[in-house]
């Protein structure tokens, strides 16, 4: 081979391999992370999420890219998020943070396949055409909050049977939010309590419903599923200590940060199924053939320091059924 010949081949290798890389990389598959709560508080589940796409071989930044979009607690932001994730022409919307962020991406796009996590019902929210069988390009799990309230009204009156009337702190700019209510207020009429309704849609109106909590003198608290509500735990639940109210929390993290006692499902275990589900769209199975899954356990937490410093006496019975005791 002459020398001339030789460097004219070598030089179309050079110029070649870096193109291939270039076409590899955009080959990399890229999904829309859409939620309607902040990344910072977000950090636990986010990992669970990345945990379940792990399972089916994916790792961010290895073989995936991710377009977050957050909206900070402000579902008005929602529709116009799922639409930039749509125009990027995303692999797989994953649409977590509740009902608004699925409705969101559901309203974007009937055509990239969406993975949701909620709190209620995918079948009356018209995500999935039964949880079976979910047609269409939209699968994922819920958490089976919105179920649980009954449940809740009547653990905090096992904690505390003096009280007669119970406050509900609910998010009015949540699809589930009538369902809460009614399912609650339903509750109450058997057990023969009143109901008194808060709400909350941003920051600013938490110190308001307290101060309407107290005024009425109302005895205890219970905090409806709401991912504003999650994102904002901190602060409810300082705001719960400070004026002394017995709160049931729907999500264990509540708990965790101080707050007395809550009943629901496992957010994290929720949002590595996602993952899971994510990773098996990417490898070619189709959303209509991913049963919409529930859970099927759901978790009484307790903190007993906090218990103590309301003064407030846990029933054995309740105490000895919890799933875990933070002392």
């Amino acid at each position: 081979m002459r020398r001339r010949d030789l460097i004219a081949m070598l030089g179309g290798a050079v110029v070649a391999w870096p193109l291939a890389a270039r076409a590899q990389q955009k080959a990399m598959p890229v999904i829309g992370f859409l939620s309607s709560r902040s990344p910072d508080e977000s950090a636990s589940v986010v990992a669970a999420f990345r945990r379940g796409l792990a399972e089916t071989g994916y790792v961010e930044g290895q073989n995936l890219t991710v377009e977050s979009r957050w909206a900070e607690g402000r579902y008005d932001r929602l529709p116009r998020l799922a639409v930039d994730l749509v125009d990027r022409h995303v692999a797989v919307i994953v649409a977590v943070g509740g009902e608004p962020s699925a409705l969101a991406a559901k309203a974007a796009t009937a055509k990239i396949p969406i993975v949701f996590a909620i709190g209620g019902d995918p079948v009356k929210l018209g995500l999935v055409t039964t949880l079976a069988r979910p047609g269409g390009n939209v699968t994922g799990v819920t958490l089976l909050f919105s179920g649980l309230g009954g449940k809740r009204l009547e653990m905090i009156r096992e904690v505390l049977p003096a009280v007669t009337v119970i406050a509900l702190l609910i998010n009015p700019s949540n699809p589930g939010a009538d369902d809460s209510v009614r399912e609650v207020e339903a509750a109450a009429r058997v057990l023969r309590l009143e109901v008194h309704l808060l709400s909350a849609v941003a920051g600013q109106d938490f110190d308001t419903a307290f101060d309407a909590l107290v005024q009425s003198r109302i005895g205890a608290l219970i905090v409806d599923q709401d991912p504003f509500f999650l994102g904002q735990r901190d602060r409810l639940v300082a705001l719960a200590a400070r004026h002394a109210i017995p709160t049931m929390y729907f999500s264990r993290e509540f708990v965790e940060a101080g707050g007395l006692i809550s009943y629901g499902s496992s957010i994290a275990a929720g949002y590595q199924q996602v993952g899971v589900y994510t990773g098996k769209i990417l490898k070619g199975a189709k959303p209509s053939e991913l049963p919409a899954t529930q859970p099927t356990k759901f978790e009484l937490v307790i903190n007993l320091k906090t218990a103590k410093a309301l003064r407030v006496t846990i029933p054995p019975m309740l105490l000895g059924s919890a799933d875990e005791v933070i002392e």
